[in-house]
């Protein structure tokens, strides 16, 4: 039985989403300073779950057992960076497609955009 007063609820959210090969979306969100916080793999070794995270900012991904579609999908990830110019310098130097900085009504200290490898869109904003 629950406490009276006190109301059910969730205390914490993490997005999982479906990577074709989890070894590759690990290393592109280590250039996002993102790190292994928790993995699962298979009795023969392949890597099928992996949690990465940074400071406020965590994700979780599964092996998918089908391709992965970007086109279709419905989904986009919001990140924040405390240094946006200096984090697009880094993913530009090594080798990601990352667009302008742009400077949205909603985010006028400036944004980017990039696709991870499975083709998820990523929002990076200027944070602060």
């Amino acid at each position: 039985m629950a406490e009276s007063g006190v109301k059910p609820r969730v205390g914490a959210l993490i997005a999982m989403a479906h990577a074709a090969d989890l070894k590759r979306s690990v290393d592109f969100y280590k250039l996002l300073g993102m790190e292994v916080r928790g993995s699962l793999r298979t009795p023969s070794g392949e890597l099928q779950w992996v949690h990465v995270a940074c400071d406020q900012a965590d994700l979780m991904f599964a092996r998918a057992s089908a391709p992965v579609i970007a086109s279709q999908q419905a989904v986009l990830f919001y990140l924040y960076s405390p240094n946006l110019v200096a984090l697009r310098e880094h993913l530009v130097a090594n080798g990601v497609k990352v667009s302008p900085i742009s400077y949205p009504d909603y985010m006028p200290k400036g944004e980017v955009r990039i696709d991870d490898p499975d083709g998820y869109c990523l929002l990076i904003g200027q944070a602060g």
